[in-house]
């Protein structure tokens, strides 16, 4: 979904039509929020991942000062 969004950002950057990407984007949102629907139908009670889980998870680069990257974390 990252890579549709991306192109719907390129393309309207470009002053593009981007009627089609951005429909199958929304129809792509539209099945992951069934998803989810489902799941908790099904008994998922779990905490699902957001963005802020996905970003703390990555490596911090280190460039020059290692300490400085760990009080990033």
């Amino acid at each position: 979904m990252a890579d549709m969004e991306a192109s719907v950002r390129d393309l309207v950057n470009r002053d593009r039509d981007c009627t089609e990407k951005a429909l199958a984007q929304m129809d792509l949102r539209r099945n992951i929020t069934l998803l989810i629907g489902e799941w908790k139908a099904a008994g998922g009670g779990d905490v699902l991942p957001d963005v802020r889980d996905r970003v703390r998870l990555r490596p911090v680069k280190t460039a020059s000062n290692p300490l400085r990257a760990i009080a990033r974390r």
